[in-house]
């Protein structure tokens, strides 16, 4: 039987609110262009705003390579409390007169850079015996959460606020880095405690703020074809890996299945494409591709 919904392939870029979960926009979306297919890439929490790229149809295959690339952030900490969930959602537990000379701060993120170890905040979606950890924390049970290795690549101080109270920082990333995690170890760093008061998602691999659409915009352009023209090609996601023009005979082949014996001396991981149509991901050694992912794009 066939899977119902309408034959949507692509990328929408959203700029999210503060006023809604990752789930619930992909929920939106679904109302309005129902599609066969959808997911997002990338969850971002409640309070945060900004990218969050959601794929359609045969894009949703592309999500794990969306997933692995760099992100960037803006966001701004408050010193001299720590809460319960790293941000303002949660409850004060430590609080500090002591506030950072602009000195110091720069001082201190200078440890932040290249390969860190955090711990994630006690309200986030890792995992503990096949829970949730905000699950456990709403119900009062206490885990002992392990630390976890991050990638920044990037860390800067943008302002510091009136008196010291306050700063803000951009961070470029890798995946499963928490932000509401460095604001907090920022904070015990400085020996001042603080969490994140307002954080901005502004980048995800390809997908920046320049393309990006509102939720509520792409609502009230409903079913029409505008609506479609926000859709960003699924090869917008795959950038970053080399593209390679087969022949007719070779993507029908490759739809099938088959692997394929290629006339190229490149290795590695490759996008295969035909007349300019995204037809496969394969990984190419001695001239052999082994497809990864196949699309098919007419269904």
């Amino acid at each position: 039987m066939a899977k119902k919904g309408n034959p949507i392939h692509g990328w929408f870029v959203i700029d999210k609110t503060p006023d809604m979960t990752s789930a619930d926009v992909v929920r939106a979306i679904k109302r309005v262009v129902q599609p066969k297919k959808i997911g997002h890439a990338g969850t971002l929490d409640p309070l945060a705003t900004g990218i969050l790229p959601i794929a359609l149809g045969e894009a949703t295959k592309t999500i794990p390579y969306i997933v692995e690339r760099e992100k960037e952030y803006t966001f701004t900490v408050k010193f001299g409390e720590e809460t319960t969930t790293d941000d303002t959602e949660g409850e004060v537990t430590e609080t500090s007169d002591s506030r950072p000379t602009e000195a110091e701060i720069l001082d201190a993120i200078d440890g932040f850079r290249g390969e860190i170890q955090q711990i994630p905040p006690k309200f986030s979606a890792v995992k503990v015996d096949g829970k949730r950890a905000y699950e456990l924390a709403r119900a009062g049970v206490h885990v002992e959460l392990k630390p976890r290795a991050a990638h920044i690549m990037e860390f800067r101080l943008l302002s510091v606020g009136k008196n010291g109270d306050d700063a803000t920082f951009s961070v470029v990333c890798g995946k499963g880095t928490y932000i509401r995690a460095i604001a907090r170890d920022l904070g015990r760093e400085l020996r001042c405690f603080g969490h994140v008061t307002t954080l901005r998602r502004t980048r995800v691999g390809p997908f920046s703020e320049k393309t990006a659409i509102s939720l509520e915009k792409l609502i009230d352009l409903g079913h029409s074809a505008r609506a479609l023209e926000a859709l960003r090609p699924i090869m917008t996601a795959l950038d970053d890996i080399p593209e390679l023009a087969i022949t007719g005979g070779e993507a029908k082949r490759a739809r099938n299945g088959q692997a394929l014996q290629l006339p190229t001396s490149r290795s590695g991981t490759v996008r295969l494409t035909f007349e300019g149509e995204l037809i496969a991901l394969a990984e190419v050694e001695n001239k052999r591709a082994k497809l990864l992912r196949v699309f098919n794009q007419t269904n």
